[in-house]
């Protein structure tokens, strides 16, 4: 993921796919023009790349170019005026003209009437990249390197607001309809259980900050042995490195669809700090969903589960007891906070695994 200006852009073409068309596109037009002396024209500024490496591997004779098509508006949609910097008499010539990508088709409409008024013996268009579902005209588009959905790119010459040129691959413009989801509930209302199944149909990544903290002391990353320090000595770990733990994880999954955030946050001071650090990144928190149920049930399931996980404060209703009061204190003023944001949501813990996941699907399918 990267950053310019204001919007976030993902990696979507790799360096290695992007050479392998530009040699695609050399070797279909050396086979047609091998014959020819063409003069392959590039239209400024966003060819500049592809043109450059094209012409490192076209292996015939040819000429080159570069033109500039002014515009009332400055972009490939806006009223073509005039073409700047064509020095050539190319009347009786073989012309391919090299486009870095080919969208609308505004720009290319323009090219045929100004080189048809120059009576060239060819005219032929080339193009890296195109896109099929925003093209609007009838011209024939004779290379075609790759068709690209309708979204937003940057890179190898495109940009936005002229940073991204320089990159040696394409981004495409990161839209976060992102589903980001806070998961509460006590001890036993099954939290782990759907949040695997949630992770599967919305194709989000489950966040649990015991993993995450298990993981980090385990293979002894700067941050495990940070967090170790302070639990070796009976503290508490700080916030910020909790919170750039969590960072760590979400910034390993940049395309992700969203995020399940498990166990974090878990005061208004964490809800915070995420909230800061989602809103950096151009994200935020869609909804945060507790799964409610009747302490004595829980406790009932707890209980039943201590006999088969072994855990000692599965078994004793007094520490079961206490973990609920925990629970409560700690996430009351959370839900308040959320609520402040409309993005708190109740719902009934309680009947089949099947029931519950139904239940969660309704309030995420209705954000």
């Amino acid at each position: 993921m990267i950053k310019l200006h204001d919007k976030y852009f993902k990696k979507f073409i790799s360096e290695t796919q992007i050479q392998e068309t530009v040699a695609k596109l050399a070797s279909e037009m050396a086979e047609d023009l091998k014959d020819e002396n063409p003069i392959f024209i590039g239209i400024l500024n966003g060819v500049f790349m592809f043109f450059s490496d094209f012409m490192k591997i076209y292996p015939y004779t040819c000429e080159m170019s570069f033109i500039k098509l002014a515009s009332y508006h400055g972009t490939s949609s806006g009223d073509i005026k005039e073409l700047i910097g064509l020095s050539q008499d190319i009347e009786g010539r073989t012309v391919v003209v090299l486009e870095d990508i080919i969208d609308t088709g505004n720009t290319l409409e323009e090219l045929h009437k100004i080189f048809k008024a120059k009576k060239v013996k060819n005219f032929k268009v080339g193009t890296l990249f195109f896109k099929p579902n925003a093209y609007q005209k009838q011209h024939k588009i004779d290379y075609i390197g790759m068709e690209i959905p309708n979204e937003f790119i940057v890179g190898y010459g495109l940009d936005y607001d002229e940073l991204g040129r320089n990159l040696p691959e394409v981004y495409q413009l990161h839209n976060h309809n992102m589903i980001n989801l806070i998961l509460f509930g006590k001890p036993g209302a099954g939290k782990g259980t759907q949040a695997n199944f949630l992770k599967e149909k919305y194709n989000l990544v489950h966040i649990s900050t015991g993993d995450v903290f298990r993981y980090n002391i385990k293979n002894g990353t700067e941050l495990g042995i940070l967090a170790k320090s302070f639990m070796d000595k009976g503290d508490l770990v700080p916030d910020e490195v909790t919170i750039n733990m969590l960072q760590a994880e979400v910034e390993k999954n940049p395309e992700a669809n969203g995020f399940i955030f498990d166990g974090f946050p878990r005061t208004t001071a964490q809800a915070e700090a995420l909230d800061n650090y989602l809103t950096s990144k151009d994200m935020g928190i869609s909804a945060t969903i507790a799964m409610q149920a009747d302490d004595e049930i829980l406790i009932q399931r707890l209980l039943e589960r201590g006999k088969v996980s072994g855990r000692a404060d599965d078994q004793d209703e007094e520490k079961i007891r206490n973990r609920f009061d925990e629970y409560n204190q700690k996430t009351a003023p959370l839900i308040d906070f959320y609520k402040k944001q409309n993005k708190f949501h109740r719902v009934n813990g309680i009947g089949t695994i099947e029931e519950i996941t139904v239940r969660l699907n309704a309030v995420i399918d209705g954000l």
